[in-house]
């Protein structure tokens, strides 16, 4: 079988609208470009898809393109971080991938930051380069380089443009960078000024609003400027640099009133809890599994999978201030082998933050309102186009 494929705006396809030149067809695109202003919501270059990659530590990565000529980087999509940073002139940043490198003096658009530039938060002086280090949660893992100003390359629906944008030179990473987490730089999504969506927030190119959709597939979604929809749960954020709320109660299959604070943090492969919640809900949810347990893997709670009637999995829901109910539609995670199916409750004992990782996300549109300080969820479908 095989069948064509079309853009809407292709001659084929008007072929169905309003005769053209007429009032109505005018009217049509006129329509059409209010609807695209209206929502004002922007992509990268190569659209809003984001893919999950086992291979690369279970997150989520996006195609971006910075630099005159364009270069492409596969970056992971962190909203427990700020700097977006990409591996340019690298002294210690080697995978053994074939991935992208940016080079300022390969693109006539780089600009460096100066010291003295309002974005510079690091020891230095005058207009020497910017220098910028981060350190992540995971032991040793850390980005270094200098600051860099270039082109972002972004589209609407129908339009392509480019944002000027700070960003790092990534001369040395360290840790679980190298290893496999962001091979090929990372996004840092949070609510300081040095983030993207703050610059374009800034620069009123979008609503200071973002939202992002995993779904159970692999397959997601980020937009640029999405406020969500009306009918949407939503919770205060706390203020702070990153998307703290707060739960007041975990449900796993029976009440457990619970109040603390969390990140949602799609930099997290997996949800992470601090005791006593980590022991309440992992014991809980275990009390209520009738397949036999398997503790040879990284989870603590990984169970054989039996089959029939005997296979109950607990259903997991989180109340977070205000009311909002936020149903975890993916708390397990699956383990295939030739003898044997293996699912493990997918969730870590943290030491210092609770954590709402992607896993939780999962099945959910999250809305980071960073306009109002509201974090916005709604059960949705990510090939949805609403």
């Amino acid at each position: 079988f095989s069948f064509e494929v079309h853009h809407k705006f292709s001659d084929h396809v008007r072929q169905w609208w309003p005769k053209k030149g007429s009032v109505d067809y005018y009217a049509t695109l006129v329509h059409h470009d209010q609807v695209l202003r209206g929502r004002n919501l922007l992509t990268f270059l190569d659209g809003n898809m984001t893919l999950r990659i086992d291979s690369l530590g279970y997150l989520h990565y996006a195609t971006v393109e910075i630099g005159t000529p364009g270069v492409k980087f596969l970056v992971a999509l962190d909203t427990g971080s700020n700097l977006f940073w990409v591996p340019c002139m690298c002294e210690s940043c080697s995978t053994g991938i074939e991935l992208g490198v940016y080079s300022p003096s390969l693109s006539p658009t780089s600009k460096s930051v100066a010291c003295n530039a309002t974005l510079c938060q690091r020891q230095c002086s005058g207009t020497d380069e910017c220098p910028y280090k981060v350190d992540y949660i995971s032991t040793g893992t850390s980005s270094s380089g200098v600051l860099i100003e270039d082109l972002l390359h972004l589209s609407t629906e129908d339009e392509l443009f480019n944002a000027s944008v700070v960003f790092g030179c990534g001369q040395v990473q360290t840790g679980s960078l190298v290893s496999g987490a962001a091979p090929n730089g990372l996004f840092g999504l949070g609510m300081e000024k040095i983030s993207v969506p703050s610059i374009l927030a800034r620069d009123g190119l979008i609503a200071n609003s973002f939202s992002m959709c995993f779904s159970h597939d692999g397959i997601g979604r980020i937009n640029f400027g999405d406020k969500g929809s009306t009918d949407q749960e939503s919770t205060p954020i706390n203020m702070g640099a990153l998307y703290n709320i707060s739960i007041t109660e975990i449900q796993v299959g029976a009440k457990l009133e619970q109040e603390h604070f969390a990140l949602f943090d799609s930099g997290s492969s997996f949800t992470c809890l601090v005791d006593p919640v980590y022991t309440i809900v992992v014991e809980t949810f275990n009390s209520q599994v009738h397949d036999p347990l398997n503790s040879s893997y990284t989870f603590e709670y990984c169970y054989s999978f039996s089959g029939g009637n005997s296979s109950f999995i607990p259903d997991i829901s989180i109340t977070m201030k205000g009311g909002g109910k936020f149903p975890v539609m993916a708390p397990i995670i699956w383990i295939s082998t030739p003898l044997k199916d293996t699912y493990c409750l997918a969730v870590v004992k943290s030491s210092d933050f609770n954590i709402i990782g992607q896993n939780f996300m999962t099945g959910h549109r999250i809305v980071f309102d960073r306009e109002k300080l509201v974090l916005g969820w709604k059960t949705f479908d990510c090939y949805d186009t609403e």
